[in-house]
């Protein structure tokens, strides 16, 4: 508990005390490469004041192509402090990358639903509703929570292990995607994202491709999304987003996609000091307004 009540103090001063961080996977993180700062994944809480608790929670995952993680300035610590004003409980998550170490896509999922376990193993000391626990990625961190937002649909954690947190759900209410990753497709893929996302190998199947372009993953068990991007985006192509709502239009998943003609990549909520951003500064508000509708209890 001593990590969760300096999680707020790390959410207010950013990411620079390692003192105000836990480690996701305290035993070691399965499939490690060794024991460096690359090998660690890492929680960052942040805390609303308990009289402001709405019982929302969610998970934030930052962008960098699942290369880096220089995204979580402007997209993590952002995020999770414009979450907790909202009376949100907020988590970032540091999850593996695939830069020197060789990590790949199942080490990125699974660092994605250890987060969203670990959040929801706490939810009554936290003050949050489990059934009201969402993820917010942006870019890489988009298309990871769109991979949870799909593989924890019907998850119900582990019978079979004393681990607290594994015992728990990864299964999410809401995901919402900024920029995101979303297909593996020649004509609307992020090179470099798919690259790391494949562990930096060469040529590799068509159906591992498909498998990883979460757009042909959708159920209709799927979480509701709500997806942000921006035609002025050139790293991304805003056609990942409409692939992903569209797939979940189709499934009848509840969606809201907002595509934007300023902005662009990597702006993250989108503060609009300069007024360049008029239209696409609106979209945190707008996401506020879908999750508090789309969470809503009976």
């Amino acid at each position: 508990m001593l990590g969760l009540v300096l999680g707020l103090a790390a959410c207010q001063q950013g990411l620079r005390d390692a003192n105000q961080t836990e480690l996701l996977w305290p035993d070691g993180a399965p499939r490690a490469r060794g024991k460096l700062g690359a090998d660690r994944p890492m929680l960052y809480w942040c805390l609303p004041p308990p009289e402001k608790r709405t019982g929302l929670a969610a998970v934030v995952a930052a962008g960098g192509s699942y290369g880096h993680q220089l995204g979580l300035g402007t997209e993590g610590v952002e995020t999770a402090r414009w979450l907790a004003s909202q009376g949100i409980t907020a988590v970032i998550v540091r999850y593996r990358v695939h830069n020197l170490r060789d990590y790949d896509h199942a080490d990125f999922l699974a660092d994605g639903k250890r987060a969203v376990r670990t959040l929801r193993a706490r939810a009554d000391a936290l003050g949050v509703d489990p059934e009201r626990i969402g993820m917010f990625g942006f870019s890489a961190g988009g298309h990871l929570a769109s991979s949870v937002a799909i593989h924890c649909a019907q998850d119900e954690g582990r019978a079979d292990t004393t681990d607290e947190i594994e015992r728990a759900s990864c299964r999410i209410a809401f995901a919402v995607m900024v920029y995101p990753v979303i297909t593996l497709d020649d004509r609307w893929a992020h090179r470099r994202s798919r690259r790391n996302m494949l562990g930096g190998i060469g040529p590799t199947s068509p159906a591992l491709r498909r498998s990883l372009s979460t757009d042909t993953q959708v159920t209709p068990t799927t979480a509701p999304g709500f997806l942000v991007h921006s035609t002025r985006d050139h790293k991304v192509p805003f056609q990942n987003s409409v692939l992903y709502h569209d797939a979940l239009v189709r499934n009848k998943v509840p969606s809201e996609l907002w595509i934007f003609d300023d902005g662009g990549h990597g702006v993250g909520l989108a503060r609009d000091e300069s007024g360049h951003m008029p239209m696409m500064s609106t979209w945190p508000q707008r996401c506020l307004k879908w999750i508090l509708a789309a969470t809503r209890r009976p």
